[in-house]
């Protein structure tokens, strides 16, 4: 479950990609960040409430503004910079499958999709792995379904972050069957793996800032690497 080890803000923007210097990226009006999960107290620090946990860590570390309930579109929001990107934080207020409505209030069309970046669990992950994706499909995950028929794309970035445990060449055990799955993702992570989700995060949230200041293939290898 080893991570990559963290470059800080300074020499990460001094590297370079591919021999080439790193170009800004520009979000027109700014980053949507969205961080999967259930809302209410008895799915805090549950598998599922990965997402939602990554981006909550996101607003911590960058100063963000108090989150604050929009009835518009039925989500927490916060706002603030993110490496000197504008970027508003989302927490949607539904249950995981009806996600979709609450981003739909924030990128309303495809071509706006192109500043979202959503953070969700995944179990065909191991714990201790994240993967970042663009343009690829949702893998089953119904939170992730619901924001491509909302948004009307899947062309839009994503941090993926495991939740299973790791089984051989640390590839993530299958969980079969609906019920053992349904245990699986709303269950609460053991003491025992509290100090890699917390390691996790924090690459998350540093990968969201490389996503930022960098653009997705600087975040992408960055997040990719072990």
């Amino acid at each position: 479950m080893a991570l990559a080890p963290y470059q800080s803000k300074d020499s990460r923007k001094s590297a370079s990609l591919g021999g080439q210097s790193r170009l800004k990226t520009s979000f027109g009006t700014g980053l949507v960040i969205v961080g999967l999960g259930n809302p209410g107290k008895e799915y805090e620090k549950t598998r599922h409430n990965a997402g939602r946990s990554a981006v909550e860590l996101v607003a911590k570390q960058n100063g963000f503004d108090e989150f604050v309930f929009s009835k518009t579109s039925n989500a927490l929001v916060s706002k603030g910079a993110l490496e000197g990107e504008k970027a508003t934080l989302i927490l949607p207020e539904t249950m995981m499958n009806a996600s979709g409505k609450a981003v739909s209030a924030f990128v309303k069309t495809p071509k706006a999709a192109k500043s979202l970046l959503v953070i969700h669990d995944d179990l065909d992950l191991p714990l201790g792995t994240i993967k970042m994706v663009f343009g690829r499909g949702s893998g089953g995950h119904k939170g992730v379904e619901s924001i491509m028929r909302a948004v009307k794309t899947k062309e839009f970035a994503r941090i993926r972050i495991g939740i299973s445990a790791a089984g051989k060449k640390n590839q993530a055990k299958k969980v079969v069957g609906e019920e053992k799955v349904i245990k699986m993702v709303i269950g609460k992570w053991k003491p025992a793996e509290e100090l890699v989700v917390k390691k996790v995060l924090k690459k998350v949230a540093e990968a969201a800032s490389i996503f930022a200041s960098d653009g997705i293939e600087a975040a992408t290898m960055f997040a990719n690497t072990r």
